[in-house]
């Protein structure tokens, strides 16, 4: 009878291990920025009330993506759900400039357990292959909770550096300022239209998540909580998950890209804000150009080839 006992206990125990080892989920994340207002921004003269509409309008639906996150007990990948855009509409200046700045594109992987990351970014043309270790918050954990999707959650905030190479983070400037910089260029026409922006040193995190699903992991970067992330807010980009699958049939491959030529976080940075300060040099003076190029590829269809320089 002992026998009996202790081989049943076996099998439970290694039930259990296995179901561990196979457990892996999938959770779909819908991210929303509030698009910049270009209405009164220095170097806009030339811009045309419809122009500016249609350009917020597009910048908005630009800034609106939907990913999915596989995850496991121990890793994830997190990648862009890819759409069907209207032909031409890749092709605009600002698509181009601020497509891998806004948290799309590439897969990012994240490994809890040895705490790394890696993700494939493409910036002018060029492949990246970004490794570095994961980002690690001091997160303060709240009482309060709320419901998402069903699922019971806990409210825990956070301060993280802001990222100079995330779009995301770029806040319009306060009129006062403005005025004031305006003051000190007061005899020079060609203004930049990043001038209109800032970007904070630091920047205030709130995240919801659930212990009912107790895995350390969340959205982007995000992880180090006692239960999957359901919901990330920064004051002015909002990422929530909208659907949940636990345990399916169909099992993803987590594991990390290949491609791109290996480079830590802050040499990436680096080579970025130095394209970055290179393009705004060069196109000094143009924010009007530009966007008037930007209405024209958006309404009609224009060859790559055909495209002025500062654009191609």
């Amino acid at each position: 009878m002992k026998k009996i006992f202790f081989y049943m206990t076996l099998l439970l125990v290694s039930a259990q291990i296995q179901a561990q080892k196979d457990f892996q989920g999938m959770a779909v994340y819908e991210s929303k920025t509030q698009a910049p207002k270009f209405e009164g921004m220095r170097g806009n003269r030339d811009i045309t009330p419809e122009m500016q509409k249609n350009m917020e309008e597009r910048m908005k639906k630009m800034l609106e993506k939907t990913f999915v996150l596989n995850f496991d007990k121990a890793a994830s990948i997190y990648k862009e759900e890819e759409k069907l855009e209207a032909p031409g509409q890749q092709q605009g200046g600002f698509r181009m400039m601020f497509g891998s700045l806004t948290g799309g594109g590439g897969t990012f992987y994240k490994d809890v357990k040895t705490k790394t990351y890696t993700v494939d970014k493409e910036f002018m043309g060029k492949e990246f292959l970004v490794v570095d270790s994961l980002p690690k918050l001091d997160w303060k954990l709240e009482q309060e909770t709320k419901q998402i999707g069903g699922y019971n959650c806990y409210k825990a905030t956070a301060v993280k550096q802001a990222s100079k190479t995330d779009f995301r983070n770029f806040r319009p400037k306060k009129d006062e300022d403005k005025k004031e910089e305006a003051k000190k260029t007061s005899g020079d026409t060609k203004t930049n239209f990043a001038d209109n922006f800032e970007i904070p040193k630091e920047i205030v995190v709130t995240a919801w998540y659930t212990p009912e699903i107790p895995i350390n992991q969340g959205p982007e970067n995000y992880w180090g909580l006692p239960g999957l992330i359901l919901e990330i807010n920064d004051g002015t980009t909002t990422i929530l998950c909208s659907k949940i699958v636990l345990n399916s049939k169909d099992k993803v491959e987590i594991k990390p890209s290949k491609k791109g030529k290996v480079i830590s976080q802050k040499e990436y940075d680096e080579t970025v804000i130095k394209k970055m300060e290179e393009f705004g040099e060069m196109n000094r003076g143009r924010a009007g150009e530009l966007l008037q190029w930007e209405d024209k590829i958006y309404k009609t269809q224009i060859p790559k080839s055909k495209l002025p320089i500062f654009l191609s």
